[in-house]
């Protein structure tokens, strides 16, 4: 991996085997913390799944038909 400059901020390139196996899409929040001096370590969130899991604690229910984003909503 490289760190390149993009914009006021430094960006890092995941190996196309680490997306492939976390399966990560574009617009997802992967959680990056340093797991050691200079070592770190890569989480996807899942906010979809805690999203639906929050609002069936609550009772609360998505309409028929409804899409949750914007990938889902543009699918063909």
């Amino acid at each position: 991996m490289q760190v390149s400059k993009w914009g006021n901020s430094l960006a890092v390139r995941l190996p196309r085997a680490l997306v492939e196996r976390m399966k990560l899409r574009p617009g997802d929040e992967p959680d990056i913390v340093a797991a050691g001096e200079r070592t770190i370590a890569v989480a996807k969130t899942e906010r979809k799944a805690g999203a639906l899991a929050r609002m069936a604690a609550r009772g609360w229910t998505l309409p028929d038909g409804y899409v949750f984003d914007r990938d889902e909503a543009n699918a063909r």
